[in-house]
């Protein structure tokens, strides 16, 4: 199921800007010529106190704020009058995707803008120089939904950028695992393999990354985990800037990896919530993740590089001596 609205089209920056109304218009036309543009579900809009769920107060009021004063908020994060409805309709969209999610075992993919995992509870997260785009924190306004239904929750981040905010939310909740798959030294510069609390892992790959390396570290780090909590539902921040030329970053994924990990996930019904992607990671990622979900995809002979072998390796052994708890 898509989760869509017009509304998510306002977010508009003053001039050019990689997150801009455009992103939506590549997805609804790749997703219209595959077939795929169906089944669209119009979103909920949150409360502006909903999301003092997973934001402190301080916060929250100086988004609103700033939305009516139509101006930058840092550096990367424009803001505009029509931002702030726009933020919550995202918001609400993701926690109405896990509501939907625990009553019916499907893809619930909510197409949103802006996006959220580098937001954290007081904004800037882990010493990130700026919001990177992003106002709410969408996965985390989901995640605190499901905490609702479930024990534990497992959240899959494969955006290029460490969703440090995400990361900051739930650090020290070990009932909440958090998996992110990301490119080490660029933005937001946090997400080392050592940066974990035992229940936070993070899959830092070097540049230049191609689809058997990604793989490779879902088979040895994502599928074990997967088995040991067997989750009803799994929370993505969807991303699809690690794909080749998409414009932001030096990781080289192809369709391969998206079908592949569509296919993971198969088994599960699944929250993916729309995080970054801004030209051809949006028009042929993301298809190819939908349909590796809806027809399963099988990969053999799977060859990484060494060093991302070795870093696998490496991160299998801290992951040992800082048990889940």
């Amino acid at each position: 199921m898509i989760y869509y609205d017009d509304v998510f089209m306002k977010h508009r920056p003053p001039s050019y800007h990689p997150e801009n109304p455009r992103r939506l218009e590549i997805i609804k036309k790749a997703l219209e010529e595959k077939g795929l543009w169906k089944d669209v579900v119009k979103p909920i809009k949150a409360e502006i106190s909903d999301t003092t769920v997973v934001h402190d107060r301080e916060y929250v009021e100086f988004v609103v704020e700033s939305c009516r004063r139509e101006s930058f908020i840092d550096s990367d994060t424009y803001v505009c009058k029509d931002s702030l409805e726009s933020a919550l309709v995202a918001f609400g969209c993701s926690i109405q995707c896990v509501e939907n999610a625990v009553r019916s075992r499907d893809m619930h993919l909510a197409l949103v803008r802006p996006p959220g995992h580098h937001a954290g509870r007081r904004g800037k997260a882990f010493n990130a120089p700026s919001l990177g785009f992003c106002l709410f924190n969408n996965v985390a306004g989901a995640v605190s939904r499901a905490k609702e239904f479930f024990d534990e929750i497992l959240v899959i981040d494969f955006d290029v950028h460490h969703g440090n905010g995400t990361q900051e939310i739930f650090w020290n909740d070990k009932s909440v695992i958090h998996i992110d798959f990301h490119e080490y030294g660029i933005y937001p510069g946090s997400g080392s393999i050592y940066e974990t609390d035992g229940s936070k892992i993070n899959i830092a790959l070097p540049h230049y990354c191609r689809d058997d390396d990604y793989i490779h570290a879902w088979i040895e780090i994502v599928e074990p985990t997967i088995e040991r909590i067997d989750p009803e539902v799994v929370i993505v921040s969807a991303g699809f800037d690690a794909f080749k030329d998409d414009g932001l970053a030096t990781m080289e994924l192809t369709e391969k990896f998206y079908s592949f990990a569509g296919g993971k996930l198969s088994d599960f019904s699944v929250v993916a919530v729309l995080e970054g992607g801004y030209s051809v990671g949006l028009e042929r990622g993301l298809p190819a993740f939908i349909e590796g979900y809806m027809k399963g995809y099988f990969v053999e002979d799977v060859n990484p590089g060494p060093r991302v072998v070795e870093i696998v390796e490496s991160l299998k052994r801290i992951l040992r001596i800082e048990p889940f708890s």
